[in-house]
């Protein structure tokens, strides 16, 4: 791991044994991007990559320059608008005389061992200096004063980089801030593939893939959260990739709230991907001797193929971004009462619930909505997190006691970001939702998105929650946030500074997050958002789990576990077993399915396990058995896609130990079939010269064969069921554990 800067050719070079990133200082001063990808080895000069030709119609940046430097034609690392680059800019800023042209030019560079921590917000970090270097290049415009340093970490494991620029007021004047993107990337052609990973409430995270064409393809969020629609996670790839070879790349924005992820590609097949802060909804002014943090963006270079990139973004979220206690230890198998229960419960019940669940060998009971308040229904209580006596005659402190005394945790929901007007938050402080005065506010679900900008709003809640959490022994905390920001005005800012609100709230959010993680390390947050409406990186850095979906349904799952797989580790998905018909689809699907998806996640139950058949119940505690004794390698192991859901009625991935001693396949079949094909599946990640017991058949092979040869998968479908023979059926699923027997 290394970054270079030779001072003749002022080129920069960051590399590491993966990849090679190089930009140089154009003689004019602006920074141009020179190459990303597989590692090259260095020399003193790359400006023969700077490629630039005299074009018709073409705009310069001077007579000195004159078909020399056109900004249009130019691969930059953080361009403007307006000073012959027509194209869209990764910032804009908005002066006193209406002007938005800037024009930053290079001014000096400094590299650092480690990687510094962001102000506020949630980013990438190292525990010693050896695993990263930082360059930060400083630019100035020479008429705002306006000032830029660029950041750019390079690990030493991985074609990892992550970006953010830190912008300064140097000057006299206020000036606006209308686009502060975190990552800019000019690549020299368009032979690409865009993946992007799409939804809506309970189909989040699905696969979506088009050819780079000329023009903008982009993704986006402008509802306040990163949303179910997108997900702020994009992959170039070339046509030939697939998740065993060829190049891509990854580019993941740690940030929770509006965002924008989009690739240009110009006339002349350039692509320039931009990723950050959506511009639609953000106008920041910056006053003099002020500054502008933008969120971190992270890429990532493969020419190993996408279950190569997806490992690399696992291991990097899961170790460098999650942090604290949960880290690194694998997760409570849980109970939820929500889908058993709604709002229909009490204590004894609740107990009730737990006692059967501890039977069965779970280890947390989480209470869900409906504890606190005046809460019996979506229209009331959110805001006033106080325990309702008249459910919980012993409080939280009380139920929490009974539950710990069954010989298992204790977990309570909770959705800090929101009130209802039935609740005496919001009578006693109506100010405090995000609303324009004079006109009407929407709702949603009955609930009103309270104003996180005010640090007093963030205050009061801290208090309230830290209360409960200090006097009952909660082990977990379920943080929901179920609707997305309409009106998003502040009645506490100016008129001018309206822009930053979006911005400002979640900087509200994190700063809860960071006060109630830090007062409650050892508790296990897990985020949520009516699903997976803000299962983002950010929040990996407060919560290392997040509920991936409201949509329990197991053949859901495959498409939503599958899609998220490709750039979150399997311990941050929250994936439970639900009753049948599920309460989403309707669907009735055989409870060893149901438990084979939701093993390959943090696994839990969201149902009554009393209601449950004896033989049913009996089923549960070898699942709960199975998982315990294999979580570690699920949740921490090294995550292979094997058949995609979304080209195939089959689906299949497995997970292997870091030792590559023990491996676990998931194989999944959505609509059985009559006299099929014989079929295998190619198994990967394996030892070849370890021999592997298969726990179906009893039966041994060798890695090498599993590997080239493939897993045998067939079953009664492949011709004609005889004799005691066990049938297959729809929605039928098999996990197979193989583990080495001459290591």
């Amino acid at each position: 791991m290394q970054i270079l800067f030779n001072e003749q050719s002022r080129t920069f070079h960051l590399t590491n044994d993966k990849i090679s990133y190089i930009m140089t200082v154009l003689p004019n001063g602006h920074l141009s991007q020179v190459y990303f990808g597989k590692k090259v080895h260095d020399k003193a000069d790359f400006s023969y990559l700077i490629q630039s030709c005299a074009r018709p119609t073409t705009s310069y940046i001077s007579e000195e320059f004159h078909n020399i430097i056109s900004l249009s034609h130019i691969r930059q690392e953080y361009p403007v608008y307006g000073t012959s680059d027509y194209r869209q800019p990764a910032i804009e800023i908005c002066q006193t005389n209406g002007s938005k042209i800037s024009d930053f030019h290079y001014q000096s560079h400094s590299i650092s061992n480690g990687k510094p921590k962001l102000e506020n917000l949630p980013a990438t970090y190292t525990e010693n200096d050896d695993e990263a270097l930082t360059l930060t290049i400083h630019l100035q415009d020479p008429v705002t004063l306006v000032e830029i340093d660029l950041l750019y970490t390079i690990f030493a494991q991985n074609g990892i980089i992550a970006r953010s620029a830190k912008i300064y007021n140097q000057g006299k004047d206020d000036v606006h801030l209308t686009t502060a993107m975190s990552l800019c990337l000019d690549l020299p052609d368009c032979d690409y593939e865009w993946l992007q990973f799409s939804g809506t409430w309970s189909r989040e995270r699905h696969l979506k893939v088009r050819k780079l064409e000329q023009g903008i393809t982009a993704i986006n969020s402008t509802r306040g959260h990163s949303s179910h629609e997108h997900n702020p996670f994009i992959i170039l790839k070339r046509p030939t990739t697939d998740e065993n070879k060829g190049e891509a790349i990854g580019f993941s924005l740690i940030y929770s709230g509006n965002f924008l992820a989009q690739a240009e590609v110009d006339t002349h097949d350039v692509t320039r991907v931009l990723m950050g802060i959506n511009p639609t909804t953000f106008d920041w002014k910056l006053e003099p001797n002020t500054s502008f943090q933008t969120p971190e963006a992270v890429m990532i270079y493969t020419d190993d193929g996408l279950n190569n990139l997806s490992q690399s973004f696992h291991k990097l979220f899961q170790k460098r971004l999650a942090r604290g206690y949960w880290r690194d230890k694998a997760r409570p198998i849980l109970i939820n009462n929500w889908e058993a229960t709604y709002f229909d419960f009490n204590e004894d019940k609740l107990v009730t619930i737990a006692s059967k669940a501890k039977e069965c060998g779970v280890e947390l009971f989480v209470l869900d909505d409906g504890w606190f308040g005046k809460r019996t229904s979506d229209y009331a209580g959110l805001g006033d997190w106080y325990p309702n006596t008249d459910r919980l005659p012993n409080g939280i402190k009380g139920l929490a006691e009974r539950i710990e005394n069954l010989g298992m945790k204790f977990g309570l929901w909770i959705e800090p970001e929101m009130t209802n007007m039935d609740s005496d938050l919001y009578r006693n402080h109506p100010d405090w939702i995000l609303h324009v005065p004079g006109r009407h506010s929407s709702e949603c679900r009955h609930q009103y998105v309270l104003d996180y900008s005010r640090k007093e709003v963030v205050d009061y809640i801290y208090n309230l929650l830290a209360k409960i959490l200090r006097e009952a022994k909660i082990s977990y905390i379920k943080w929901d946030m179920n609707r997305s920001i309409t009106e998003c005005y502040s009645v506490a800012y100016p008129a001018d500074r309206q822009g930053e609100i979006f911005h400002r709230h979640i900087l509200g959010v994190y700063d809860l997050y960071e006060r109630l993680t830090s007062e409650f390390p050892h508790i296990l947050f897990e985020s949520c958002a009516s699903g997976g409406a803000r299962f983002d990186p950010g929040l990996l850095y407060y919560a290392p789990q997040g509920w991936a979906s409201d949509d329990s349904d197991a053949i859901e799952r495959l498409k939503i576990q599958y899609g998220t797989s490709f750039a979150y580790p399997i311990s941050s998905i929250g994936s439970h077993v639900s009753v049948t018909p599920n309460h989403q689809v309707y669907r009735l699907t055989p409870l060893h399915t149901r438990a084979n998806v939701a093993y390959f996640g943090t696994f839990g139950y969201e149902l009554d396990l009393n209601k449950l058949t004896p033989a049913e119940q009996e089923e549960v505690k070898e699942q709960i058995k199975f998982m315990k004794e294999y979580r570690e390698v699920f949740q921490f192991g090294t995550f292979y896609r094997l058949s995609s859901p979304f080209e195939n009625n089959v689906t299949a991935w497995m997970v292997v130990s870091e030792d590559k001693e023990t491996a676990i396949v998931g194989w999944y079949r959505v609509l059985n079939g009559v006299n099929l094909p014989y079929s295998r599946i190619y198994l990967q990640g394996l030892n070849p010269d370890f021999c592997y017991q298969q726990s179906i058949d009893g039966k041994s092979y060798f890695g090498d064969e599993l590997m080239n040869i493939g897993l045998v998968i067939d079953d009664p479908s492949a011709g004609q069921p005889y004799g005691d023979m066990a049938t297959s059926c729809d929605f039928d699923s098999k996990v197979y554990v193989l583990k080495a027997t001459n290591k």
